[in-house]
């Protein structure tokens, strides 16, 4: 199988779990799909060079949390907070219910920590844990604890904004 046909093979089935990774990182949808297509650029430039020493999501999921921390991490991206906030109620508008929710989850998701969003996002693809611990280069045991308080810290955000 050549380079495209393996490119289109990892697309179809790692485009939706890529999107939602990315949507850890900003609640835009938008911005969460430009994050996933440049992810996906970077994929088609590099897979001849893929070494096959990990699995293939494991690589894939590596290149979309550095895309998107790339991203905010230079500081001409940096939005206003207050700007970042008429974003999200903008958005809000468009949703359904159930995408409210959803939504409602990866803005609490992206008030955790850098490393904390990532690992979130990856249990919710239930990406299996030794796999998150290879890609995170921790141990299995660390990540179930960081997984525990993540949890524990997603809790107190949604309870905060519940009592508001």
């Amino acid at each position: 199988m050549g380079k495209k046909e393996n490119f289109a093979e990892i697309y179809q089935q790692y485009a939706p779990q890529v999107l939602r990774i990315c949507m850890g990182y900003t609640s835009n949808t938008e911005q969460a799909k430009d994050f996933m297509q440049e992810t996906f650029i970077k994929v088609w430039q590099h897979l001849d060079h893929f070494r096959g020493e990990s699995k293939i999501s494991t690589w894939l999921y590596r290149i979309a949390v550095n895309t998107c921390l790339h991203y905010w991490r230079s500081p001409k991206n940096k939005t206003p907070e207050s700007l970042q906030q008429s974003f999200d109620t903008a958005d809000h508008e468009e949703y359904t219910e159930k995408e409210k929710n959803i939504q409602q989850l990866y803005q609490a998701i992206g008030q955790l920590k850098e490393t904390d969003r990532l690992i979130i996002s990856m249990v919710l693809e239930e990406i299996p844990y030794p796999e998150i611990a290879e890609t995170l280069n921790m141990s299995e045991g660390n990540l179930r604890v960081k997984i525990h308080r993540i949890k524990q810290d997603l809790t107190k955000i949604f309870f905060y904004h519940e009592s508001l």
